[in-house]
């Protein structure tokens, strides 16, 4: 039997290049005369890599950071160069090691077992993880100074922010700690600052700064409020439009009763989608600028919204989740974070 080609999605993301390419130009005029990097693990944010590193590829962007061996096949795949590529994670196994000598693609180092695993493997140039108090990955400044670490050959000498968008003194720790890490180790470059961390200042910078969230449209601190471009536009098909009446029930165990007669929407969208149902209080989509409220549970897979005030709204017709990321977490108690990588995979993107 011969498949035949898939009929149009009733979801689609629409993912703004333009607008990403700009905050990654925004973000890389803030890291000084360090040159910004992008993390694209999780997809690129939940908002895929095809799309997301030839955008960043063609803005400038040179270093970019996954998490899990599984993740460097699609950034390849989307045009990056092996050495471009960085994983955290990490050599946890030989297997590890050896895919990362067969690609080319350079491991993060976190331990002194991984140094030992990655020059059983034959080693090569790596990068090395420091931990500066997160306790978290990373090599214990303790360690800095045994033999297997000294016998690397390290590219980029890194460190995480733990709480770069609060206003603590954590930061300021976290440097004063790489920088005398730093200086217990060679390494050609060093990179400390995530997206909140590049708003810090220039002490923070070093050479390469790792932006994330604000690349895609986020704001982890007040500093950068205002200043990003939304990337991400969820939109989701009618598939129905129903007349509830007064007293009618809607969704999973009764939770919304119709306090008058109303006109109902039925959207292709739930929390298998990422769309969880911390949404249903007090969320809404939005229809020709109009706000369409989320009236009971939200489903696995669909959503009922109130059109009563939108008599124009008909089956088959596209309506937009509101997604400015800042927002979205006021009305979710999400992290802007979770927002972006619950997405699922049924939007056409």
């Amino acid at each position: 039997m011969t498949v035949p080609d898939l009929p149009p999605a009733l979801l689609r993301l629409t993912i703004d290049r333009t607008a990403l390419a700009a905050n990654w130009h925004l973000l890389d005029r803030m890291s000084g005369a360090a040159a910004a990097g992008a993390a694209i693990k999780a997809d690129a944010y939940g908002l895929g890599v095809a799309a997301v590193v030839p955008a960043l590829l063609d803005a400038g962007a040179r270093q970019f950071f996954v998490a899990h061996w599984c993740e460097v096949a699609p950034v390849l795949a989307a045009g990056a160069a092996p050495e471009q590529i960085a994983v955290l994670h990490g050599v946890n196994t030989p297997a590890d090691a050896a895919y990362a000598r067969a690609t080319g693609v350079r491991p993060v180092i976190n331990s002194v077992r991984q140094a030992a695993l990655w020059r059983a493997a034959g080693g090569g140039l790596c990068h090395l993880m420091i931990d500066t108090g997160m306790n978290r990955l990373g090599l214990p400044p303790a360690d800095i100074g045994d033999p297997a670490i000294a016998a690397l050959d390290i590219d980029i000498v890194l460190s995480h922010l733990a709480s770069a968008e609060d206003d603590t003194d954590q930061s300021a720790r976290q440097l004063a700690l790489f920088a005398a890490a730093r200086s217990g180790v060679s390494a050609r470059r060093a990179s400390l600052a995530n997206s909140a961390g590049i708003a810090l200042g220039s002490a923070y910078h070093f050479d390469v700064t790792r932006p994330g969230l604000a690349l895609y449209g986020g704001e982890p601190c007040d500093a950068l409020a205002g200043e990003l471009a939304q990337v991400a536009f969820p939109q989701t098909m009618v598939m129905q439009i129903r007349s509830v009446p007064a007293g009618g029930y809607v969704g999973y165990n009764a939770t919304f009763r119709a306090p008058h007669d109303m006109r109902t929407a039925t959207v292709s969208l739930g929390y298998a989608d990422g769309i969880l149902r911390c949404w249903g209080e007090g969320g809404a989509l939005q229809h020709a600028g109009r706000p369409l409220k989320i009236l009971g549970r939200v489903s696995m897979d669909m959503i009922v919204v109130d059109c009563t005030e939108a008599p124009d709204l008909a089956e088959g017709d596209f309506c937009d989740l509101p997604y400015s990321l800042a927002a979205a977490a006021q009305t979710t108690g999400l992290s802007q974070y979770e927002l972006l990588t619950v997405l699922g995979d049924r939007f056409a993107r």
